[in-house]
This record gives C-alpha cells, sequence and structure tokens, in this order.
C-alpha cells in the first residue's frame, strides 16, 4: 500500500474533503502507474480521484463503531516515535 495513504476513519474531527482526496489521488497513481498523466489521459485520471473520493467519503460516512474517535496529535506523535525508531533521529 502507499505510504502516503493514511487511515481516515474514526478521527475526531472527521476526515477533510482535502485528506479524502489526496488519498484518492494516492491510490490512481499507484494503480495507474502515472505520476501525471498524459493530456490524453487527463481526464479519466481526474474522473477516477473524483469518483474515488465520493465512494470514500460515503463508506467512511456509512461506517460505524462503539471505540472512541482517534485523537490526530496523538497519532501523528505515535508516526514520528515509529519513524524515529525505524530511520533513527537527526
Amino acid at each position: 500500500m502507499c505510504r502516503n495513504i493514511r487511515t481516515l476513519y474514526n478521527f475526531d474531527p472527521l476526515a477533510t474533503d482535502e485528506e479524502i482526496h489526496a488519498a484518492a489521488l494516492q491510490y490512481v497513481k499507484k494503480i495507474t502507474g502515472f505520476n501525471k498523466p498524459s493530456k490524453i489521459n487527463e481526464e479519466a485520471f481526474n474522473q477516477a480521484i473524483s469518483e474515488i473520493a465520493e465512494v470514500t467519503r460515503n463508506l467512511l460516512n456509512s461506517l460505524e463503531t462503539k471505540a472512541e474517535p482517534r485523537n490526530r496529535e496523538v497519532e501523528a506523535e505515535r508516526a514520528r516515535i515509529r519513524s524515529a525508531k525505524r530511520f533513527g533521529t537527526k
């Protein structure tokens, strides 16, 4: 899976449209192998991003959980700790 695609579910505040769009963009880039599509493929590329973002938003809105929402700052700090262990600190 792309390292840039992050878990978007069960956070407080909810995932933003920008976060969902970024995840859709990374997904489309990954499966097409394009970093930037050619002019002839640009419309299909952008349409796929829009559709995937819409489906993702619908999915996130329809999921249910009894778990407490995760805190973005706490999760970011955990990610920094994991990264420091994996790559070392500067």
